[in-house]
């Protein structure tokens, strides 16, 4: 049922986009059209039962055109066959190895390179065809050409050429139910129907090398080292963009992952089975696999019922190939070989750097050829890979307090040691330095840059501080504790979250205050990164939750709750405590957050926190004398004095509670305290009507937690069973 329901509309649709693109990819490639054919109904049949991609369509693609065609020309099209069929082996023996995943390791740059530089190629040589003329064996020389064939045009065929063009450019624009007929189709049959209908002077498809004139591959007359390079070249190339667009659908669909082995193993099988029936090499197509998952298949079965509706075509209809004009076939061809050049990767690869990587393989396959683009694609992003290791920064500046502070970034490796070196020479002898280590490895040659460096400094009368905000890289070579590199335990990047007390953390001196050294290393560290996110809440807040907690210095909501800006709105004091609405003594400001975070800013969650070792409730289990001389406090500490009477009720039995203070058990009886104090505030939020009102109609949920501090843990409160809340004041 899921086959008829899902998979078997979207075949046809893939049948539809597969057939015009399968023909025009046999004719740039200089093979038999119905080699197009042969190749797309193996892709879709064999490697879509074999293969590892469940929505993958394959068949015969656009970047091989460029190979293929050579191969023609060398060699001939039945010792082409024999190269695929070798090349099909190569790929059956890297999916058994497991070597699939190897092929992710190659820049985008470089496929989108080699992918546009194919796209030109296939262009230029077509445009000929359009203008009634016969393309050449390079882009050179179609280049040098084209102007000599322009002034010699053929009306009709120019004509049909741009029919076709102009219906592939607005066929996308028609309404939805016209657009359900693939544009490729579309152009091909109005292009056909309008040379039919106006008897133009056009080249007619030539159905020779059909299905009906198999033979069988032929050997190469060529040296066994040039058969074995071009096979394993049409292996990789074509292994290479199937596993790319495995990858690629994998993000589009829900389904079961791709197994990129046994895809790569499918693949080579099918072009096992396509070269020795005279098709093309076989590779998953980017184009029809897209056009298979929008089509709405859910199976494999889709991509095989193509296959099996391209065989059905070839067999019973292939007769009506003969009234598509030729250059019809090659105006398509022409529009998909612009259309690779894509703006859209060209700001993908320009955002990492990686531009000369493209134009490199772009221009390689344009003006050597397409093995040569490629690899020299891969040796400039090699070089550029290795460039970026020897990129070491150092910033340095000086503090108010005459320090000088600089921080190197970067990975320290031996090709950055001569950087290094003259970074750290420029630091001023006898300078007082705070040298910080912002790296992500550390190589024994720049350890010995570095440490030679703080010697020389150090001997001359200079002092230097060393902090690495990532691994202890420096420190442990240094002590000599391992062998060296040494890696320490992973642990956040900067300082920021640590005490101001902490021996990581330096002060240089008492005296000065540190609130404002950590407002100067907020603004060198933390701002730049955070800044984007505090730019767009400075308009207005838009918290989800209301966070009440208490003023404890060793709580810190942002890091408990892993929230940034904007996602708590906080209310802090003494005891997490939240009195009942309308209760004595009076308190607003806690009630004045609470109406304000439920009628203004519509929060979703209300959340309690308290804490391990509460000083609060420490000094509500000690009694009226913990406070005495502090009136405002012992007020306040009233509205937790419901937590203690429940306490004391789940004491009763052993009437501990009734024992002087210094004969209980402290440190039990304040845990549970906090805890239960947490559980009693929840119930007191409940008071407030507005509050009641919005957690009964599940407009609003109220949470409970407790920090145990020693051991850094949260802990979700659950609420009090059976929940009793207090009668809800009109609030």
């Amino acid at each position: 049922m899921r086959t008829l329901r899902y998979d078997l509309p979207a075949s046809l649709v893939v049948f539809l986009v597969a057939v015009p693109l399968s023909l025009g990819i046999a004719m740039a490639s200089g093979a038999p059209l119905a080699a197009g054919l042969i190749a797309a109904a193996v892709g879709g049949i064999v490697a879509g039962l074999l293969g590892g991609s469940p929505l993958v369509v394959s068949g015969p693609t656009a970047s091989l055109t460029v190979v293929i065609a050579g191969l023609v020309h060398t060699y001939g099209w039945q010792a082409t066959c024999l190269i695929t069929i070798l090349a099909g082996g190569v790929q059956v023996l890297l999916g058994a190895f497991k070597a699939a995943r190897a092929a992710l390791a190659v820049s985008p740059a470089v496929v989108h390179g080699m992918l546009a530089g194919v796209g030109i190629v296939i262009a230029l040589a077509q445009l000929h065809v359009v203008l009634g003329g016969s393309p050449q064996h390079s882009a050179w020389d179609n280049l040098v050409q084209l102007p000599g064939q322009i002034a010699d045009l053929h009306g009709h065929k120019v004509m049909v050429g741009v029919l076709t063009v102009s219906v592939l450019l607005v066929w996308n624009r028609l309404p939805k139910h016209v657009r359900a007929v693939p544009a490729p189709l579309a152009a091909l049959v109005v292009a056909a129907a309008t040379a039919w209908l106006f008897h133009w002077n056009v080249t007619r498809i030539d159905l020779s090398g059909a299905l009906g004139s198999w033979s069988l591959p032929e050997l190469p007359q060529a040296d066994w080292h040039q058969i074995a390079g071009a096979a394993l070249l049409v292996a990789l190339l074509a292994g290479a963009e199937s596993l790319l667009c495995s990858v690629a659908t994998d993000g589009t669909h829900t389904g079961p992952r791709a197994d990129l082995d046994k895809e790569l193993s499918g693949q080579g099988v099918a072009n096992v089975v396509s070269g020795f029936l005279g098709g093309l090499p076989v590779a998953g197509v980017i184009v029809r696999s897209t056009t298979n998952i929008r089509a709405g298949a859910r199976t494999h079965w889709s991509a095989v019922l193509h296959g099996g509706w391209v065989l059905l075509f070839a067999l019973c209809l292939g007769w009506t190939i003969r009234l598509i004009p030729m250059e019809a076939l090659a105006a398509l061809l022409v529009f998909i070989g612009i259309r690779t050049i894509s703006l859209g990767h060209v700001r993908k690869v320009h955002g990492h750097n990686e531009v000369p990587v493209y134009l490199v393989t772009l221009t390689g396959v344009v003006v050597i050829g397409l093995a040569e683009g490629v690899l020299a694609g891969l040796a400039l992003g090699a070089l550029l890979a290795l460039r970026r290791l020897t990129r070491v920064t150092v910033d340095k500046r000086e503090e108010p307090n005459g320090r000088l502070h600089a921080t190197v970034s970067g990975s320290l490796t031996f090709l950055g040691v001569p950087r290094l070196t003259a970074e750290l020479r420029g630091i001023p002898a006898r300078a007082d330095v705070d040298l910080d280590l912002n790296i992500d490895f550390m190589d024994n040659a720049a350890f010995e840059a570095i440490h030679s460096w703080r010697l020389d400094h150090e001997r001359l009368g200079g002092t230097v501080t060393i902090d690495e905000l990532h691994d202890e890289w420096y420190s442990m070579a240094a002590s000599g504790a391992r062998m060296f590199p040494a890696k320490s335990p992973p642990k956040p990047a900067g300082h920021w979250w640590l005490p101001w007390t902490h021996p990581r953390r330096r002060t240089t001196g008492v005296q000065e205050c540190r609130l404002t050294q950590g407002a100067a290393e907020f603004h060198r560290r933390t701002a730049p990164l955070v800044r984007p996110i505090f730019t767009e809440l400075a308009g207005r807040q838009q918290p989800s939750h209301l966070f009440i907690t208490c003023a404890d210095s060793r709580i810190m909501p942002s890091l408990i709750t892993s929230s940034g800006p904007g996602d708590l709105f906080t209310v802090r004091n003494i005891g997490n405590l939240v009195p009942c609405a309308g209760s004595e003594p009076a308190d607003d400001s806690v009630g004045a957050a609470i109406e304000y975070a439920t009628r203004v800013l519509g929060v979703h969650t209300i959340t309690v926190c308290g804490h391990s070792g509460c000083g609060a409730m420490a000094a509500l289990l000690g009694g009226p004398a913990t406070t005495a001389g502090l009136p405002q406090l012992e007020s306040w500490l009233r509205h937790g004095a419901a937590g203690l009477d429940r306490l004391a009720a789940e004491r009763e039995p052993d009437a501990s509670l009734d024992r002087p203070a210094a004969e209980r058990e402290p440190d039990a009886s304040l845990d549970r305290l906090c805890r239960l104090n947490v559980q009693q505030q929840l119930e007191n939020l409940r008071t407030y009507r507005r509050v009641d009102e919005q957690v009964r109609a599940g407009q609003l949920k109220l949470v409970g937690l407790y920090f145990d501090i020693a051991t850094a843990r949260v802990h979700v409160v659950p609420p009090r069973s059976p929940a009793a809340p207090a009668e809800p004041s009109q609030r």
